[in-house]
């Protein structure tokens, strides 16, 4: 009896299990078990915190203001930092608050990152799906679809799309395409789901022969139901890894447009734009770029840990 050890991880007598090693509770969902891992990274969740304080700022901060992103304050034109003042960033050459613009152009440039990572990950999951699902000639079809996008650049890509939807005049019911704005959600969007829909799409290669898929087609279901209730659900988990990455990418890719002059489309702004105006005036007024950069860059610094966090949680490979 002396030899022996109680270890609750395995029999009498054996080494001690690892943290890593040992089983989650009985009756916890995959889902569950990864959000605990995940709520273990402490730098990852810190910057859930820093982004969705970000974003309230973003969403909330104006309200707070007597005058609005575009009022300009003509007893203040190029005011310097003053936090005791109300204008605690200063204004730039016009008279506008600095920082309310800060905040206004974050709206768009966030709203137009999260929005666009989830079309992007709601057409890269139901298109890999059904590809990886259906395999044979219409897998074959839709992936070398997908290679060949995949090899043109993709900021290339989506500036062609912008500049296409522009100048064809199209609708989509009350939807105008051809809005510089609607065009350029739809380039963003469109240029993210490639990567995504490979991934989902090595997913439902591995699950189109499990057996809850097996036994659902023996039920009765037909290919759609199968796609949509088991296959792509089951390739989410997969896929939420790089979602994260997406936000990322869809911020940069609206903040580079902007910069380039062919973004987000007057009167309103982002955080693109305000930082190819800012690096215009660079030589006379730093503030006029540090503010919105700083703000874009504490964003995807946020992004980027969060989307370790989401990989070492989510993705088996990393366990």
């Amino acid at each position: 009896m002396n030899d022996l050890t109680f270890n609750p991880g395995g029999l009498p007598g054996t080494p001690p299990l690892s943290p890593a090693d040992q089983a989650m509770p009985v009756g916890i969902s995959p889902f569950k078990a990864s959000a605990r891992r995940f709520a273990k990274n402490h730098l990852a969740v810190l910057s859930c915190f820093i982004l969705l304080a970000i974003v309230l700022a973003c969403y909330m901060g104006p309200f707070f203001f007597p005058f609005t992103s575009e009022e300009a304050d003509f007893e203040n034109i190029s005011a310097p930092v003053d936090f005791f003042t109300a204008h605690p960033f200063g204004t730039d050459d016009l008279g506008r608050d600095l920082l309310l613009r800060t905040l206004d152009g974050g709206r768009v440039s966030l709203a137009l990152g999260f929005f666009g990572a989830m079309v992007s990950v709601l057409i890269s999951v139901i298109y890999g799906a059904t590809a990886g699902y259906a395999g044979g000639w219409l897998d074959d079809i839709m992936m070398r679809a997908v290679d060949i996008l995949l090899s043109l650049p993709f900021i290339f890509l989506a500036i062609l799309i912008k500049v296409v939807l522009q100048d064809s005049g199209l609708h989509l019911g009350p939807i105008p395409l051809d809005s510089p704005n609607i065009a350029l959600f739809i380039a963003v969007a469109f240029t993210l789901w490639l990567t995504p829909a490979v991934i989902a799409r090595g997913q439902a290669v591995s699950l189109r022969s499990r057996e809850f898929v097996e036994a659902a087609r023996a039920g009765g279901m037909n290919a759609w139901q199968i796609i949509t209730q088991h296959i792509a659900p089951n390739s989410v988990n997969v896929v939420i890894v790089y979602s994260s990455l997406l936000v990322l990418e869809a911020i940069l890719t609206e903040s580079f447009l902007s910069y380039l002059g062919i973004g987000v489309a007057p009167p309103f702004a982002s955080w693109g734009s305000l930082i190819n105006e800012g690096a215009d005036k660079i030589e006379t007024d730093i503030r006029l770029l540090m503010v919105p950069g700083g703000f874009l860059a504490a964003v995807l610094f946020c992004l980027n840990y969060i989307t370790d966090g989401l990989r070492d949680a989510f993705d088996p490979n990393e366990r």
